[in-house]
């Protein structure tokens, strides 16, 4: 196992347990966030004020499915598995949980992670939660409003 590896699953496994001060240690202090939203705090600080929000008011918990690592650089595919209990990007809570598709991407240097990518699938998680109706494909042989398998 890699030096990356093992922090990137210190994270997520502190985030897991709800411990999120056990991350502080693990990042360096000018840790940059690729991943966090636009307005949201870079460093340290602000990547634990981030991680705080997600595993407290989000309730969100990592299922690992797949870890590889090379070098100074691990990825991890996981399911992070909330419910939509606050307001968020600007829908209003439906307290119904999710399931949303992440991949992570994380540098480690001089013995803590330096730098984090994520992805995540909102929107998914926002037709999951009923605050948007999926799009009804046309096309694939479909006729015009053929149910979709429900």
């Amino acid at each position: 196992m890699t030096l990356a590896e093992k922090l990137a699953r210190g994270v997520l496994d502190a985030m897991n347990a709800g411990d999120v001060e056990a991350i502080g240690p693990l990042v360096a202090e000018d840790f940059v966030d690729h991943g966090a939203p636009p307005w949201a705090p870079q460093g340290r600080s602000g990547y634990l004020q981030i991680l705080g929000y997600v595993t407290q008011a989000l309730q969100i918990s990592y299922e690992v499915h797949d870890i590889v690592a090379a070098g100074d650089k691990v990825a991890i595919r996981a399911t992070a598995h909330g419910v939509n209990t606050v307001d968020t990007l600007g829908f209003a809570p439906t307290g119904k949980p999710y399931a949303m598709h992440t991949m992570h991407l994380y540098r480690e240097s001089g013995g803590v992670l330096v730098e984090h990518w994520g992805i995540r699938d909102e929107l998914g998680v926002l037709w999951q939660v009923g605050a948007l109706t999926p799009p009804r494909p046309t096309g694939f042989g479909l006729p015009a409003g053929a149910p979709l398998g429900d």
